[in-house]
């Protein structure tokens, strides 16, 4: 396998006039692409901080970041943005779906950004809502779908530029169980065509999806499992 991840040492240190806290104390973490990786652990833990910094929407504070074989903690937020955008998709517990585009504009956005033309755009969107079975919704608005429905767009809109890396941050959070196992099965999938998929959960039910599980605590990893992915499904 490729290494898509290698952190060595990394640190994340909040600071204001009065307190410093420290979210992440010297992690080392190697992802190889094609992995399902879950992160858990009690709240406060480092679980955000630590998706954040490999989703590149921070920098860290020490240590080295290294994504496709570059050293990326170096980078400003512009070339950050730039790899960000061509290489990682982000699906979230709220969804985080624009109200006023339809369902069809919401997982195009990602490809405008990009700058692909109308024609590949339309061929990406529609390739993907058929394979998340949502083309029926289409032109529906984010508020008249069920909670399962929006998470099914969001993860379509995290996949339609076909990312190489998933960051998944407490993706069925908000849904009952059955939508929940849905949006589960929809992650596995796609991990098993190729996509690298990390996620942060609370879930031991989520977590056994993955086939390597890590546990934070107090900003460190503490522990680290591995699954028989059949054991599992």
């Amino acid at each position: 396998m490729n290494e898509l991840i290698n952190t060595k040492g990394l640190k994340k240190v909040y600071s204001t006039d009065e307190i410093e806290t420290t979210a992440l104390a010297g992690v080392n973490l190697q992802v190889n692409t094609g992995e399902f990786v879950a992160i858990m652990g009690p709240s406060g833990c480092g679980k955000t901080t630590m998706l954040n910094l490999l989703g590149l929407l921070d920098n860290p504070s020490h240590g080295e970041f290294f994504f496709l074989g570059q050293e990326v903690s170096v980078f400003g937020e512009r070339k950050r943005a730039e790899i960000r955008k061509e290489n990682i998709g982000f699906v979230f517990q709220s969804f985080n779906l624009i109200d006023e585009l339809t369902v069809y504009e919401n997982i195009e956005l990602p490809l405008i950004y990009l700058k692909y033309s109308a024609a590949e755009r339309r061929k990406r969107v529609e390739e993907v809502m058929v394979q998340m079975k949502i083309m029926h919704r289409r032109n529906h608005f984010p508020q008249q779908l069920s909670g399962g429905q929006q998470q099914r767009v969001a993860i379509s809109r995290a996949v339609v530029a076909k990312p190489k890396l998933i960051l998944a941050d407490e993706p069925t959070g908000n849904l009952d169980s059955a939508n929940g196992e849905e949006v589960m099965s929809l992650l596995s999938e796609l991990n098993e065509k190729g996509t690298t998929v990390i996620m942060v959960t609370h879930s031991p039910v989520d977590a056994a999806y993955a086939q390597r599980v890590i546990h934070l605590f107090d900003g460190q990893i503490v522990s680290e499992n591995i699954h028989r992915r059949e054991t599992i499904l």
